[in-house]
C-alpha cells in the first residue's frame, strides 16, 4: 500500500474516538454564529489533546491516555444512513466527491520508488513521465534528492477512507460511535440561565430515553451532562457571567460545569493583528461532503458520524427534504446522459458541468472567514476548555463506567455458564428471536437486550478502547466473541473478532502476535454471512494497514484485492490501486503486478467517473509496459490515455498518444487499427487550436528519410520513333555502388583529357541523383529553370490503408545573385508547390520543385492530408459514423541523420554523425543542357563485326555549349572517325546504309596475283587519336573528342554524326557506359561542366577463331638481299568458324588479310586459295601461310620510327584501305594485352645502336635480357578482314567485321580470343623484410636463337669408292648473328648421332680437319666456316651433326648453351 500521513496506530485510534454531543440555546448559537460557526464547529481544531491525560482501570493501575481525540457534534435526530449494508446514492455521491477533489499537486516534487530496474514516478509527474511524448522522464529523476528510495503518498485514497468512517451508521452491535456524554450550552446573556440549562437537560433526556428517535445512539443510559456558560467578551456583562458560574458550580459542582469566554476581539484591538485560522481545513472536508449549497446558521452542517448532513431537532423537514432529493436525483455517472451531445464530447462537456459545479459549492466556504472575533487568548481559552472536560469530566465518566461494568463482568465469572443464563432470565436479559431457528445466522436474526450480559461485556470492551486500555479491551472482546459465536449471533461476533484483532496489535510491546485469522473471520462474516460490505470493508481497510506495518504485502495485496466487487467501482478502483502499491514495496518488487493492478484501478476509476485518476493509473502503469515489446498493452493504455486526455481537456497530450498507437508496429487487427486511426482522426479534428500556429505534426506514414532520394534536372525523354534517346541518370534506376565508381572513374579521366591531363583540386563528381548511398556532405548545385523532383519513400504501419491527398513540399529559400554582389538575404516561410499527381497508397511519391532564381533552397519537409478509408463495420464508441472517410491537415519533417563520423580519435570514441546535405541545394545560374540520341543502334552483334550507326546531339538550353567528349568503359567498341584524310568513301545518309560497306574499299587491279601485296601505307597514330592529342587516360584511348562544326553547339541546334561500332571480341552480354563530357561557352560559372550518361547492352555472338604463328625462315641475309627482301619470316594463320548458327550465319568469307607493324609487314600469301575467296561454313577451318618481310631501309627513317606500316593483302575482287577509318580506328583502340611490355620495347629500339656500337662488359643484367629477347622478337599485327552471309526476313545480309592477333615472339602461338587467366593459388604471407627483385637472366630458350646458322652441301655426289676408300665432300656452315651484341660461337664437331634409329637411315661419317672452332661474330656479322666430311660407304648421311654454342661476348660460361639446326641436312653419296 501507499504510505500515509499518520502511522498505522494513530489512524486507528483516530477511527474510533469518543463521542460528545452538544445542544445550544439560540443565545448561545448566536454568539458563536458572529465567528460563521456553530459551537461544535468552533471546538473542532481543538479537540486533539496536548498533555496526557491519566487514570485508574478496574485493578486501580493507572493508564496513561495520550494524543487523545474527542469529537464534538451537534444532536442530529434524523437517520444518517439506511442500515442495509451498502451505501446509499448520496454516500457514494459524498465520496466520489472527496476524490475527485483530492488529486496529486501538480508541479511538486516527485515521488519515485524504485523497484528492481524501475524507477517508477508514483505521482502527477507521471502523466509526464510515462506517456510516449515525453522523453526526459529520467531528467526529472535525477533532479531528485540523493535518497534511492522515496515513498508513494496517496491522499486520495486516505481521504477516501476518513470520509468513509466518518460517514459509518451507528449501529446496535457495537457502542464505538455511540455519544458518551452531552453538551449543554447556554449563553451568559439569558435572563435565567439556569432554567436554559433546565430546558436543555430535558431535550436530551427526550431524545435518548423516549422511543422517538433511533439516532443519534447513546452509549450508556446514564450520559454524561456537562454544562457550559458562553460568555460573549464583547457584548455581556462579565461578573453577571462570573456569578451565574459560582451558582452553577453550586448546583452541578466544579467538575460538571464550566465558563466559556469568547469574542474577544474588537474593532479597535487594530487589524494589524494576523490571527489564524485553524477552522479552514476541517470545514472544507465538510464543504465538499455537502452536495447542495445550504446557508450556515443554527442547522449547519457536521462532519459527524453519520457523514452525512446531520440537523439538530430545531431544523425543519423542508431543508431535510431538499437535501435528499437532491441527492438521489443527481449522481457523478448520471451527467454524462443529462447532456446530448454528439461524438466523444460527451464526457468532456459532461465533466465541465461537473467540474463548474463543484466549484461553486467550495468557493463558499473560500470566500468566508471564520473566528473573525476571536483572539490568540480565546484560542486558548477553547483548548483549556476540552482539556478541562476531558480531564475533569469525560475520562472520570469513562473510569465509573469501567469499574461498574467490570464488577458485573467479575461477578458472572463466579457463576456457572447455567445459574448465569438462569440469572439473564430472571433479569430480563435474555435474547429474543425474531425468527425461525434455520435463520439464526442472519444478521437480523438475533436481537440482544440493550442490558444483556454479553452486550454489557461489549460495551466495557469499547470503553477500555476508546481510553487506550488495549490489554483489558481484548480480554472482554475474546471474552465476548466466544458468548456470541455460542449464541449465533454473527454480527456481534464479528464485531468483537475486528475489535479483538485491532486490540492485540494496538498492545504495547506486542505481548501476543497479531491474529490475522480473526480479520478474516469477520471479513468473511460481515460480507457472505451478514451481508453488510459497509462493515467488512472497514475490516479490510484496518487489516490492510495493519499487515502493510508489518511488511506482509502479499497478505494485504491479497486481502484488498479479495475485497473489490461489482457494487462499488470507486472502492474497487482505490483498493486495487493500494493492492498495487503492496507489489512494489515487496522485499522482491514485483512490477508487472503493480502495473496490471494499476490498468484494473484505472478502468474501475474510469467507471466510477474519475477521469483525471483513471488517467494517472494508465499514465503509472505505462512506466512499466513502455518498451518491452508487449504492443498490444500499449496500445490498450495509450488508447485510453488519448480518451481520458481529451476528455479532460488535453489535447496534446490525447494526440500524442493516440500517434504512438500508429507509429508503432502494431500487431492489432486491421479492423482495430482502423478505429483507432478514425478515433485519432476525430479527436485531432475537435481539439480546437491545434492548428492555429502552424501545421503539427503527422504520424503517418512513416517517412523513411533517409531513403529520400533528390533527382536534379529533367526527366529523360522517351525515344522518337527509330531514335534511341541516352539512358543517363533516372529515379527508376537503382544505385549501384560499383557503378557509381566506374563513373566517377571516367568522369576524372574526361576531366584530367579537358584540363591538359591533371584533374583540378576543387573537381567533385557530378552526382545527378542523390540517395542514402551517395556523398552528400557538399551542397548539390542546380540549374535555374531546371526541376528538382524530390521522392519520399512511406512506409505504412498499418493494415488499412491510408489516403493521402494534396501532397506539397515545404521549402525555404535564400535569394543569392552569383553574378552580382550578395544582397540582404529574403527568407521565404512556409511555402508550397503543386506537386505531380501519385496514387496515395503508393510506397514512394515524386513531388518537382522549380527554381526560378538563383540562391539556397532547404527542403524542410511534407504537407498533405491525411484520411482513412470510409468504414465498412461499426464505427468507435466516441466517433459517430460520419467522422468516417474524413481528412486532416498536417506536415511532417525531412530530417535525414547524415554518415557517422569516423575519422578522429574524438569521432571514434564518440557517436557523432556528419551533414547531409542533399536536401539543400544550391541554384546556379543557367547552364548548357545536351540530349543525346542514337540511331540505328544495333542490340546484338558478331564478335568484331563492323557496324555504322548515328548520333544526334542538341543543345535544348539557353545557354551554348562547347568542349564536347565522350569517355568510355570500351573504348575499342566505337570510333568516331580520324581526321579527313581517313575519311571513309561512306555516304552520309542513314537510308543509305543497306548496301555501302562501312570500309573504304576499292576494286582489285586486273592482273593482280591473288594473294599478294596490293597496297602498302604508312599510318601515324596520332592521326586516329591513339598517342596524340586530344586523347588522355590509360592506354590512351579512354577519352575521345567529338568534332563539332565550329566547336559549339548554339541553343536549340543539333547535330548528326555517324558513328562506327565493332562487336566485342568475347561473347556475352557487354555491358558499356558512355560518359558525354560538355562545357558551357560562358565561362566563371559555379558548375565547370556536366556530363551525360548512357548505357548500352550489345549481345555479342561468335563468328571467327584467328590463331597465328610466325616461324624463322631458313635462309640466311644474304640470300634475302639477292632476292630483294630485308629478312624474312613464315606466318601461319589458322582462321576457324565457331559460329553456332544462331545468329542466321549461312558462311564466313576472308576477304583480306592485313598487318600493321612499325618493323614487319606481309609480303605474300604462300598457299591463296584457287578460288581467290576462303570461303568457312559452320565448324570449319582453314589454314593460310604467308611470307612476312621486314620494312624496307628507305622506309625507315627517323621520322617513320612512330608510324606503322599497313600492308593489304586481298583474297578476293575488293580491297579493303586498312590503314584508314574504321578498320585503323579499332586497329588502335584494340584492347592489347601486351601495354605493359610495349614501352620497354621503344626504351630498347631507342638504344639500339648505343648497344650495337659497343656494349662493355659493365652492361647489366637489364641489357642483356634486353638485346636477347629482341633476337625473338616480332611486334607484327595481323588483321584478318571478313564478311558473312546472314538470311534475315528472306532476305540475304552481309556482314563485316575484322578480328586482330598480334604476334610477339617467334614461335608462339597467338589467339584472337583472350585466354581465361587459371587462378592463382593462395601463398602463404610471410611476414618478413623485402628483398631486391633477382638479377634477370635470359632464359635458355631466348640463348638458343642468338645464332642462325646453315649448311650449304651438294645434295648428292658421286665417288668411285673402288678406287678411293674414303670420300671427301667440301661443306659450308654459315653464322649469322641475330643479335644488336658481339656474340662468342664455339663449333663442336666431336658430336656424333648415338640413337640406333638415325645410324639405321642415315648411317654413320666423319668430320675431316680442325674438329673445335672458336669464333667472335659482331652484330648482325655473316661468316662462312669451311669444313669437310669424309664417307667410307654410298649411302644418304644427315650433315646437321655439329653443335654450335654461343654467349655474349660480355658474359661469363653460365650463359652458354646448345644451339640446334630445326630441319636435318640429307646428303646423297653415289658410288661409281
Amino acid at each position: 500500500m501507499a504510505q500515509c500521513v499518520q502511522s498505522v496506530q494513530e489512524f486507528i485510534q483516530d477511527s474510533f474516538v469518543p463521542m460528545v454531543a452538544v445542544l445550544c440555546s439560540e443565545d448561545a448559537e448566536k454568539v458563536t454564529r458572529k465567528n460563521n460557526l456553530n459551537f461544535s464547529e468552533l471546538l473542532r481544531p481543538f479537540c486533539r489533546l496536548t498533555s496526557e491525560g491519566h487514570m485508574r482501570d478496574p485493578n486501580n493501575q493507572v493508564q496513561v491516555v495520550k494524543n487523545l481525540r474527542i469529537s464534538v457534534n451537534n444532536v442530529v435526530t434524523r437517520p444518517s444512513v439506511p442500515t442495509s449494508g451498502v451505501h446509499g446514492p448520496a454516500q457514494r455521491r459524498l465520496l466520489s466527491e472527496v476524490v475527485s477533489a483530492c488529486q496529486p499537486a501538480e508541479g511538486g516534487v516527485a515521488n519515485v520508488i524504485t523497484a528492481g530496474d524501475y524507477d517508477l514516478n508514483i505521482s502527477d509527474c507521471s502523466v509526464k513521465a510515462s506517456v510516449p511524448w515525453y522523453s526526459d522522464w529520467r531528467d526529472t529523476l535525477k533532479e531528485l534528492s540523493t535518497s534511492k528510495h522515496y515513498t508513494a503518498t496517496t491522499p486520495w485514497f486516505e481521504a477516501y477512507r476518513e470520509s468513509f468512517l466518518q460517514s459509518m451508521p451507528a449501529s446496535d452491535h457495537e457502542f464505538l460511535n455511540h455519544y458518551l456524554a452531552c453538551l449543554l450550552v447556554v449563553s451568559s446573556s439569558e435572563a435565567v440561565p439556569v432554567e436554559q440549562f433546565l430546558k436543555l437537560s430535558q431535550e436530551q433526556h427526550r431524545i435518548q430515553h423516549n422511543g422517538e428517535y433511533t439516532n443519534p445512539k447513546w452509549f450508556i443510559p446514564n450520559t454524561l451532562k456537562y454544562y457550559v456558560l458562553l460568555h460573549d467578551m464583547s457584548q455581556g456583562d462579565e461578573q453577571r457571567a462570573d456569578s451565574v458560574y459560582e451558582d452553577m458550580k453550586q448546583r452541578y459542582g466544579s467538575q460538571g460545569c464550566y465558563l466559556l469566554k469568547i469574542n474577544s476581539h474588537t474593532a479597535a484591538a487594530g487589524t494589524d493583528e494576523q490571527i489564524p485560522d485553524p477552522w479552514s481545513q476541517y470545514l472544507n472536508k465538510s464543504s465538499r461532503q455537502t452536495p447542495t449549497p445550504v446557508v450556515v446558521n443554527n442547522t449547519a452542517v457536521e462532519n459527524n458520524v453519520g457523514g452525512a448532513p446531520e440537523m439538530d431537532g430545531h431544523d425543519s423537514a423542508e431543508n431535510d427534504g431538499v437535501s435528499v432529493n437532491s441527492l438521489d436525483n443527481t449522481h457523478p455517472l448520471q451527467l454524462e446522459t443529462a447532456i446530448d451531445m454528439p461524438g466523444s464530447l460527451d464526457s468532456l462537456r459532461a465533466d465541465a458541468v461537473e467540474t463548474k459545479t463543484t466549484t461553486v459549492y467550495t468557493g463558499v466556504a473560500a470566500v468566508t472567514s471564520h473566528g473573525a472575533c476571536l483572539t490568540l487568548n480565546d484560542h486558548n481559552r477553547l483548548r483549556l476548555f476540552i482539556q478541562e472536560f476531558t480531564f475533569r469530566g469525560l475520562l472520570p465518566h469513562i473510569e465509573k463506567n469501567i469499574r461498574q461494568l467490570n464488577d458485573q463482568l467479575v461477578s458472572r465469572k463466579g457463576l456457572s455458564r447455567s445459574l448465569f443464563s438462569v440469572t439473564k432470565k430472571l433479569f430480563g436479559g435474555g435474547k429474543v428471536p425474531e425468527k425461525s431457528i434455520a435463520e439464526l445466522k442472519n444478521t437480523s436474526g438475533l436481537l440482544y437486550h440493550p442490558e444483556a450480559p454479553e452486550l454489557q461485556i461489549r460495551k466495557m470492551a469499547d470503553l477500555c478502547f476508546l481510553v487506550q486500555h488495549y490489554e483489558l479491551a481484548y480480554s472482554c472482546y475474546h471474552t465476548a466473541k466466544k458468548d456470541f459465536l455460542s449464541d449465533q449471533a454473527m454480527l456481534y461476533a464479528a464485531g468483537a473478532l475486528e475489535m479483538a484483532a485491532v486490540s492485540a496489535f494496538l498492545q504495547g510491546g506486542a505481548p501476543r502476535p497479531y491474529p490475522a485469522h480473526y480479520m478474516d473471520t469477520a471479513i468473511q462474516t460481515y460480507r457472505d454471512v451478514c451481508k453488510n460490505k459497509v462493515l467488512a470493508e472497514r475490516c479490510a481497510l484496518f487489516s490492510a494497514e495493519v499487515l502493510k506495518s508489518q511488511s506482509k504485502y502479499s497478505d494485504a495485496a491479497t486481502l484488498l484485492i479479495k475485497m473489490t466487487s461489482e457494487d462499488s467501482d470507486l472502492c474497487s478502483a482505490l483498493l486495487l490501486e493500494q493492492a498495487a502499491h503492496c507489489f512494489i514495496n515487496m522485499r522482491n518488487p514485483m512490477v508487472r503486478k503493480f502495473a496490471f493492478h494499476m490498468i484494473l484501478a484505472g478502468h474501475r476509476f474510469s467507471k466510477a467517473g474519475q477521469k483525471r485518476h483513471a488517467l494517472r493509473c494508465y499514465c503509472q502503469a505505462m512506466q512499466v509496459y513502455k518498451g518491452k515489446g508487449w504492443s498490444l498493452a500499449e496500445d490498450h493504455i495509450n488508447f485510453t490515455i488519448g480518451r481520458q486526455s481529451f476528455t479532460l481537456r488535453q489535447p496534446e497530450n490525447a494526440v500524442s498518444a493516440f500517434r504512438h498507437i500508429l507509429t508503432n508496429d502494431s500487431q492489432q487487427t486491421s479492423t482495430q487499427q482502423g478505429a483507432f486511426l478514425r478515433e485519432y482522426l476525430y479527436v485531432y479534428r475537435n481539439v480546437p487550436g491545434v492548428r492555429e500556429v502552424a501545421l503539427p505534426q503527422l504520424p503517418l506514414p512513416c517517412i523513411n528519410s533517409s531513403a529520400t532520394r533528390v533527382y536534379f534536372g529533367h526527366e529523360r525523354r522517351l525515344a522518337e520513333g527509330e531514335k534511341q534517346a541516352a539512358t543517363h541518370v533516372s529515379l527508376d534506376q537503382e544505385f549501384d555502388r560499383d557503378l557509381a565508381a566506374v563513373w566517377q572513374d571516367l568522369e576524372e579521366q574526361v576531366v584530367a583529357a579537358a584540363n591538359r591531363g591533371l584533374v583540378p583540386s576543387t573537381f567533385y563528381p557530378t552526382q545527378c541523383c542523390l540517395n542514402s548511398q551517395t556523398d552528400n556532405l557538399h551542397f548539390p548545385l542546380a540549374v535555374v529553370e531546371e526541376p528538382i523532383i524530390v521522392e519520399v519513400a512511406f512506409r505504412n504501419p498499418l493494415k488499412v490503408p491510408l489516403v493521402l491527398s494534396d501532397l506539397s513540399l515545404l521549402w525555404k529559400f535564400t535569394l543569392k545573385d552569383f553574378s552580382r554582389p550578395q544582397p540582404q538575404d529574403i527568407m521565404v516561410e512556409d511555402a508550397v508547390t503543386i506537386s505531380n499527381e501519385k496514387e496515395a497508397i503508393a510506397p514512394r511519391a515524386r513531388l518537382k520543385l522549380l527554381p526560378r532564381q538563383t540562391g539556397q533552397l532547404n527542403i524542410l519537409g511534407l504537407v498533405y492530408n491525411l484520411a482513412s478509408t470510409p468504414s465498412t463495420g461499426d464505427s468507435t464508441i466516441n466517433s459517430p459514423s460520419a467522422t468516417a472517410g474524413t481528412s486532416v491537415r498536417g506536415r511532417q519533417d525531412l530530417e535525414i541523420q547524415g554518415p557517422r563520423l569516423n575519422q578522429t580519435k574524438e569521432e571514434k570514441t564518440s557517436v557523432s554523425h556528419g551533414p547531409d546535405r542533399r536536401l539543400d541545394p544550391t541554384i546556379t545560374p543557367p547552364m548548357p543542357l545536351l540530349e543525346v540520341f542514337f540511331l540505328q543502334f544495333p542490340t546484338a552483334l558478331l564478335c568484331g563485326e563492323i557496324r555504322k550507326a548515328y548520333v544526334e546531339f542538341c543543345n535544348v538550353s539557353h545557354v551554348p555549349l562547347c568542349g564536347l567528349r565522350v569517355a568510355s568503359t570500351h573504348p575499342d567498341f566505337f570510333t568516331f572517325g580520324s581526321s579527313s584524310l581517313a575519311t571513309p568513301l561512306t555516304p552520309l545518309s542513314p537510308t543509305s546504309f543497306e548496301n555501302c560497306s562501312a570500309y573504304k574499299t576499292l576494286a582489285t587491279p586486273p592482273g593482280a596475283t591473288p594473294g599478294s601485296v596490293t597496297a602498302v601505307t604508312l599510318v601515324s597514330a596520332a592521326d586516329f587519336g591513339s598517342g596524340g592529342g586530344g586523347v588522355f587516360g590509360t592506354g590512351g584511348k579512354r577519352v575521345a573528342e567529338i568534332p563539332l562544326g565550329e566547336g559549339t553547339l548554339t541553343p536549340g541546334e543539333s547535330t548528326q554524326l555517324p558513328l562506327w561500332l565493332r562487336g566485342p571480341d568475347q561473347e556475352g552480354v557487354h555491358e558499356i557506359n558512355f560518359l558525354f563530357y560538355y562545357e558551357s561557352a560562358e565561362k566563371g560559372g559555379k558548375i565547370s561542366h556536366r556530363v551525360l550518361r548512357h548505357t548500352v547492352f550489345i549481345c555479342a555472338s561468335r563468328s571467327l577463331s584467328i590463331r597465328a604463328t610466325a616461324c624463322r625462315s631458313n635462309t640466311l641475309p644474304e640470300e634475302e638481299r639477292e632476292e630483294g627482301r630485308n629478312g624474312s619470316m613464315l606466318v601461319f594463320v589458322d582462321v576457324e568458324n565457331i559460329n553456332t548458327s544462331e545468329a542466321g550465319v549461312r558462311e564466313f568469307h576472308i576477304a583480306q588479310v592485313s598487318s600493321s607493324s612499325k618493323q614487319w609487314r606481309l609480303h605474300k600469301c604462300i598457299n591463296p586459295a584457287e578460288d581467290k575467296d576462303c570461303k568457312l561454313t559452320t565448324r570449319e577451318r582453314g589454314k593460310l601461310c604467308f611470307r612476312a618481310t621486314r620494312c624496307k631501309p628507305h622506309e625507315a627513317t627517323s621520322k617513320s620510327l612512330e608510324k606503322y606500316t599497313f600492308a593489304d593483302l586481298s583474297l578476293g575482287n575488293e580491297q579493303i584501305i586498312s590503314s584508314t577509318t574504321p578498320c585503323a580506328d579499332f586497329f588502335f583502340r584494340r584492347c592489347q594485352p601486351s601495354e605493359s611490355w610495349r614501352p620497354l620495347i621503344a626504351v630498347e629500339t631507342q638504344g639500339r645502336h648505343s648497344r650495337s656500337q659497343g656494349a662493355g662488359p659493365g652492361g647489366g643484367a637489364e641489357d642483356i635480357t634486353g638485346v636477347v629477347r629482341k633476337c625473338n622478337e616480332v611486334d607484327l599485327d595481323i588483321i584478318v578482314l571478313w564478311k558473312a552471309f546472314v538470311v534475315e526476313d528472306n532476305k540475304q545480309v552481309i556482314l563485316e567485321g575484322q578480328l586482330h592477333v598480334a604476334l610477339q615472339t617467334i614461335g608462339k602461338e597467338a589467339c584472337s580470343l583472350t585466354q581465361k587467366e587459371e587462378a592463382q593459388e593462395m601463398v602463404l604471407l610471410k611476414f618478413k623484410p623485402e628483398l631486391p627483385p633477382p638479377t634477370t637472366r635470359p632464359s635458355m630458350e631466348q640463348l638458343s636463337h642468338l645464332i642462325k646458322t646453315n649448311l650449304h652441301y651438294p645434295e648428292s655426289y658421286s665417288h668411285p669408292f673402288v678406287q678411293k676408300s674414303l670420300c671427301m665432300v667440301p661443306v659450308t656452315l654459315m653464322l649469322s648473328n641475330c643479335s644488336l651484341a658481339q656474340v662468342d660461337a664455339i663449333i663442336d664437331l666431336r658430336h656424333k648421332t648415338t640413337s640406333p634409329e638415325s645410324l639405321e637411315v642415315h648411317g654413320s661419317f666423319t668430320w675431316l680437319g680442325q674438329t673445335q672452332y672458336k669464333l667472335q661474330l659482331r652484330a648482325q656479322e655473316v661468316m662462312r666456316l669451311p669444313l669437310r666430311a669424309g664417307f667410307l660407304h654410298a649411302g644418304v648421311y644427315n650433315l646437321g651433326t655439329p653443335r654450335v654454342f654461343a654467349k655474349l661476348a660480355d658474359q661469363g660460361a653460365m650463359c652458354e648453351t646448345s644451339q640446334q639446326t630445326a630441319t636435318p641436312a640429307l646428303i646423297i653419296i653415289n658410288s661409281t
